[in-house]
């Protein structure tokens, strides 16, 4: 795999890091921030042997695949605007992989909150947003991408997908050099959580199961009804059967017969 920055992020002073095997993206990224590094500075690695995942899970990686971080700077960005970068990283990735499989591929890629990519109803990617306050008060921001590119994890294979068995035999390199082209792009568009409005529209237009029943579990709680909206802070808006709306700001959902069956 040919890991390369696009021309784009290029432009926009992003640097690149290649590894060939490292225990998880993410934790290099923030170590580099540890180190002194701001960002933004792309982490790759041909090979990742200890990925996390959300709430603790483990993300597993199959040669081919892409496993890459990207450490953002927040520096000056009101805290609880943070959060809204999830929400950048997921419309920049779906329309990295717009432009990686090309226009056959339209309609194709769509956003679960809060931060996968499906295709047709399937997982195909997971995007992982860690922060952490450093010495001196310093905020440091780890975003995580993990994309089957060309093989599903053999634990994961009834229910993800990969873009080779969805007809798109791609490069990671390929798709690492969109997505790093998009994330520049879909930035500058939040402009350090200000522009957190338009965000919000491209990941709406993008979002999966807008509009239907879901089940959204959280702790040993479990909320039943409409997916609405997402609000101003990226939390999600449920609109319960009795009419009442609940927001929740982490879960996991549940689409179709297992929102039904909750």
């Amino acid at each position: 795999m040919d890991f390369r920055l696009g021309e784009g992020a290029r432009a926009a002073g992003h640097r690149l890091h290649v590894h060939d095997r490292l225990g998880s993206t993410n934790t290099e990224a923030l170590d580099q921030a540890r180190a002194g590094a701001t960002g933004p500075l792309w982490i790759a690695a041909r090979a990742q042997e200890a990925g996390r995942g959300r709430r603790g899970n483990v993300w597993a990686s199959v040669p081919g695949n892409l496993t890459a971080s990207v450490l953002w700077p927040v520096a000056g960005v009101e805290p609880e605007r943070v959060a809204g970068l999830g929400f950048v990283a997921g419309i920049a990735l779906v329309e990295a992989l717009d432009a990686a499989c090309g226009p056959d591929s339209a309609g194709t890629f769509g956003l679960k909150w809060p931060n996968d990519v499906l295709a047709g109803g399937a997982k195909l990617a997971g995007i992982l947003l860690e922060a952490e306050t450093l010495r001196g008060g310093r905020r440091a921001v780890a975003i995580g991408f993990g994309v089957n590119v060309a093989d599903v994890p053999e634990a994961f294979s009834a229910s993800a997908t990969s873009l080779a068995g969805l007809g798109y035999p791609l490069d990671a390199g390929m798709v690492l050099a969109d997505l790093t082209n998009k994330l520049a792009v879909a930035a500058r568009i939040w402009d350090r959580g200000r522009g957190f409005p338009e965000i919000r529209e491209r990941w709406l237009a993008r979002a999966s199961g807008l509009g239907s029943r879901i089940a959204v579990r959280s702790g040993t709680e479990t909320l039943v009804g409409d997916f609405e909206d997402i609000d101003e802070g990226g939390r999600l808006v449920i609109l319960a059967p009795d009419g009442t709306r609940r927001t929740v700001t982490a879960g996991e959902v549940h689409f179709g017969t297992a929102a039904t069956a909750a």
